[in-house]
């Protein structure tokens, strides 16, 4: 069955257009009150939910929108502020919640939000769930009796719980001391936790991107962006840096002479270390995920998956089978031996322990893969769907895989978050990819 309103993501679009309007966000805070409610195995007790938030100016109107809407229908809420979306993650599970809840657009611009929802074990919520819930929001919303509303309160130890979670996924045996490290927080999420997780641990901390405003985050900073961190990291002569998004779930990392590391490599490092102390069964990758990680893991004997483009269809990929680690390039890794999503901060402190069991900088540790030239262009388009039926399209992408000669992969996918088609092309040669690609773009915009 298609979902009207749930993407890859939760719900996203533009601030002040449906479906980010706060008439909406009360009438999806009711519907998901109301499955929640059903659902619940508590009788006699209230569910509850955790909201949690990036650092967007409209985050304030959704939030005030999202507690209504679930107080209406008889669920408490614990508002936790500006806090990572794997940390409400977490916060859901150690607070016995019915739900998490996070309010971010990720690594969109400001004027973008969405909402996306976790269950009470910190994972995201299945299809059905999504389903039911947007059963109920097309119906007449109504209130529950005054007796049975819901309350709100505030979390005020969410952050040092969250801080002291991650530390616990480094070894304890293990600091951070003499290391340089820049962490640029994207204005966003994480720009209150980041740097003092760090610190925490030893490391000496520049951190940049901590100033949100409400309007600049993602601006030209964080893992989309990380030309600032290179910057930063070259300027400070660091060891290394890491750059997050604005609601801090992907990492993208550099080295000592500002050499990006994506979520392959990254993926690839924490993998390599974990299977050198035991065997690891296998890894989830994506769609995206570049070839040469892949040939990569059937050198090292580790059973190797394509899911979906996302990092709920990469966790159910782990689950059924029954797999620990998985990733995609954008910088979105689950380790489920730490977390039960993807964690950018998590997911750093294992690069970090890699690194320091095996001695080696993150230059030297990373020498070993070599990723394909892989290009990625979007395509804007009015309808998402009409590509499929493009003849001229279809024969542009027979031409290229021709042009590959089996050496490369050709991939069309349209966006879950945005109205475009993404077009993908990889292979050996880093001109001849380029090209194709350019082609295959002119194709499906004209």
């Amino acid at each position: 069955m298609t979902r009207k309103y749930f993407g890859t993501d939760g719900i996203r679009g533009k601030v002040g257009e449906a479906p980010i309007t706060p008439d909406f966000v009360l009438r999806l805070g009711y519907a998901a009150g109301r499955v929640l409610a059903s659902r619940s195995g508590r009788k006699g007790e209230r569910p509850a939910v955790v909201i949690g938030k990036d650092t967007r100016v409209s985050g304030y109107m959704l939030e005030a929108a999202l507690e209504s809407g679930f107080a209406a229908a008889g669920v408490d809420v614990m508002l936790v502020g500006p806090m990572p979306t794997p940390a409400v993650a977490y916060l859901a599970r150690v607070l016995r919640a019915s739900a998490g809840v996070v309010i971010s657009a990720s690594h969109n611009p400001y004027h973008d939000n969405g909402i996306k929802f976790f269950s009470g074990k910190g994972q995201k919520l299945p299809d059905a769930v999504e389903l039911e819930i947007e059963a109920e929001i097309d119906k007449p919303m109504g209130c529950a009796e005054s007796s049975a509303l819901g309350k709100a309160r505030r979390i005020t130890d969410a952050e040092g719980r969250y801080i002291e979670f991650c530390k616990s996924t480094f070894p304890p045996d293990m600091d951070l001391r003499g290391l340089k490290l820049v962490v640029d927080c994207a204005h966003g999420a994480a720009y209150h936790i980041a740097p003092r997780l760090l610190e925490e641990l030893g490391a000496e901390v520049i951190a940049i991107g901590v100033r949100p405003d409400g309007f600049n985050i993602n601006a030209g900073a964080g893992a989309t962006h990380p030309e600032a961190l290179v910057t930063a990291v070259l300027a400070h002569e660091a060891d290394l840096g890491i750059a997050l998004d604005g609601d801090a779930d992907r990492l993208i990392m550099a080295d000592a002479k500002g050499r990006i590391y994506d979520g392959d490599e990254l993926l690839y490092l924490i993998v390599k270390q974990r299977h050198a102390r035991s065997p690891v069964q296998g890894v989830a990758g994506t769609l995206m995920t570049n070839l040469a990680f892949e040939q990569a893991m059937a050198g090292l004997g580790i059973g190797f998956g394509r899911a979906r483009v996302g990092d709920r269809y990469v966790l159910e990929m782990l689950v059924q089978n029954g797999w620990l680690y998985g990733g995609e390039n954008s910088g979105h890794i689950l380790c489920l031996d730490c977390h039960t999503t993807g964690d950018g901060l998590i997911s750093a402190l294992q690069v970090l322990a890699s690194l320091k069991q095996g001695g080696q900088s993150l230059a030297e540790a990373g020498a070993d893969l070599v990723l394909y030239p892989q290009v990625l262009k979007n395509v804007r388009l009015d309808n998402k769907s009409a590509w499929q039926g493009n003849a001229a399209l279809q024969a542009a992408v027979k031409s290229a895989e021709a042009a590959l000669s089996g050496r490369g992969r050709v991939l069309l996918r349209p966006s879950g978050t945005e109205p475009v088609l993404r077009v993908m092309v990889e292979g050996q040669d880093a001109a001849l990819v380029e090209s194709l690609a350019a082609e295959i773009a002119r194709v499906a915009g004209a």
